[in-house]
Parts: C-alpha cells; structure tokens; sequence
C-alpha cells in the first residue's frame, strides 16, 4: 500500500480541556481528515475542536460506540474513502506521534487490525487505575482462553483497514465497542497485531473509570461482549 489515506475518528464527550491540544498535535501527512464526534457534549468541545481543525460531527445519543458508529458512517461517504481508520480519545492520553508505529503493520500487509497496547508500551504513573488493568487483564485472558489469540488490551488507540472495518459489522453502541471489534476480527479471521504505545495522565475526569458505576457497567458489557460473540 503507497501513500494511503487515513480519516482518524476522535469521539469526544466534554473535552473542551483537551480536544484542541490533541487535535493539534496530529501531524501527519497520511492523515486526510481528523473527525471530532462531539458526543452530546455540554461544554465547548465542538467549538475548540472546530478551531483547532478538525471536522466536527454531532452524535446526541450517549455512548461510545455510537460515537464510533457516526464517524465510520462519514467517513465511508467521502470521495474517494479512506484506506486506513484510525480510532483515538479525545482525552491526550494517547501520543498521536506513535501514529506511524500504529499504522506500520497494516503498510507493510500483515495486519488488517492493529491495537496499540499500553501494557506492552510505558504507562505513566497514574493514567490507568488498578480497575482498569485488572479488567484489560482479565479481558484479555478470556480472550486468549476463548478465541485462542493473545491481545494485551483493549486499548482506544488503534487502526484498522477500512474494509476491514466494514467487515466486521459493527453494532455496540457504548462500552463493548472496543472489544467487539477485536473478537469479531479474530472470529472473522483477520490478522490482528499490537504495537507498544506510550499512555499518559489524561485532562479532566475519565467518564468510565473515573465513576464505580461507570467501571462496572464497562466491566460487565466487555465481559457479556467476549461471551456472547463466542456463542455465534
């Protein structure tokens, strides 16, 4: 693959803090569009994220995936597509300088999914609690148990092949997203990868693991998620 485009979605929920700085550190010259999906946001986010560059979408419903859902289906209308998605928070805890890292696997042809994992890559003191990497851990496992392929985590910063992406038929609309991608391409036969990333404090509160209810309505659905696609 030779020059590829890339559209890379941001779902976003108030991130007014963070949303303009992470927009503006995406240099890259594959990237095409950076498409910010203010989902239902009650602060400024679209409005920062407008002025730092990005093309803004607005998804009402709340929740992750489908935040997800209305970046792809955008992205699929333009002219000509996008040959990679790349998928990353709004929240600058990821490190959008890792992008060629990301993609690297997909332009080299053995990958249609990549996953950056924070587990294989350095976390800053703080960025995950302890619930969240317990549940990668015990995600991952099952994972590995179930479907007979060893991820090291769930992790928001990732890059798939559009078609691919298509493919897999995409339907969580909350906190399953990230895992129904990676057991519906393992089930799908795919070539999967990971690559180390770097992961640091974000801005602000996290709208998950920063709520108990949050941290468990996430833990049940990835765990339901992993059980329900085994049974298909």
């Amino acid at each position: 693959m030779t020059a590829p485009l890339i559209d890379l979605i941001i779902p976003a929920y108030n991130e007014e803090k963070s949303i303009g700085l992470v927009v503006s550190e995406i240099n890259h010259p594959l990237v095409r569009h950076i498409i910010v999906v203010n989902n239902n946001s009650t602060d400024q986010t679209a409005r920062v994220a407008s002025e730092a560059g990005a093309t803004v979408l607005y998804e009402k419903r709340q929740g992750y995936g489908y935040a997800c859902l209305e970046g792809i289906r955008w992205a699929n209308d333009q002219n000509p597509p996008a040959d990679i998605i790349v998928f990353m928070d709004g929240d600058h805890s990821d490190y959008p300088e890792e992008l060629d890292a990301l993609i690297a696997p997909i332009l080299s042809g053995n990958a249609d999914l990549v996953i950056g994992s924070r587990a294989l890559g350095n976390r800053e003191k703080g960025s995950m609690t302890i619930p969240q990497v317990f549940g990668n851990w015990l995600a991952t496992r099952m994972i590995r148990v179930i479907y007979r392929f060893q991820f090291s985590d769930l992790g928001p910063f990732r890059a798939i092949r559009r078609e691919s992406l298509n493919q897999l038929g995409m339907v969580d609309r909350t906190y399953g997203w990230t895992v129904e991608m990676q057991v519906k391409a393992l089930k799908q036969k795919m070539r999967c990868a990971e690559v180390a990333v770097n992961y640091r404090q974000r801005i602000g509160v996290s709208k998950v693991s920063g709520t108990v209810k949050g941290t468990v309505m996430a833990g049940y659905k990835i765990i339901t998620t992993i059980l329900k696609y085994s049974m298909r």
